[in-house]
């Protein structure tokens, strides 16, 4: 597979500069296999969505200045994890998704019909 690509075959996009985002904070969803949270869809959080991620003990809102994380408003996009991702769809809170912006290795774990439900950028 090659590591720029995104779900639909084309060119990775950026996903977020403010804030930077990102395994490798690149601001893109890119991927390498030390990556073991496959950090792969770029999705727009909501309020119901960080609210959700935070009681399953991953505290996406407070900012954690040792770690360079500024916290996360809705609106905002980040490369959330892909299994949190399908978590939150299986719950009924998955946020929006940004496709040009998902990362092929996504697909390892979510369903490319389920991405599309949820796209922001398709026509």
């Amino acid at each position: 597979m090659d590591a720029k690509l995104n779900v639909l075959g084309e060119a990775l996009a950026l996903c977020s500069e403010k804030p930077l985002t990102g395994y490798f904070r690149d601001g893109c969803c890119n991927t390498d296999r030390t990556d073991r949270g496959s950090h792969t869809v770029c999705v727009r959080v909501t309020a119901e969505f960080l609210e959700f991620t935070q009681n399953k003990g991953n505290d996406l809102s407070t900012p954690r200045a040792e770690f360079g994380f500024p916290g996360l408003r809705p609106g905002d996009q980040w490369c959330l994890c892909a299994a949190r991702w399908q978590e939150a769809l299986d719950a009924g809170v998955a946020p929006k998704v940004v496709l040009q912006a998902t990362h092929a290795a996504a697909l390892r774990t979510v369903r490319l019909a389920d991405l599309k439900k949820y796209a922001i950028d398709l026509v």
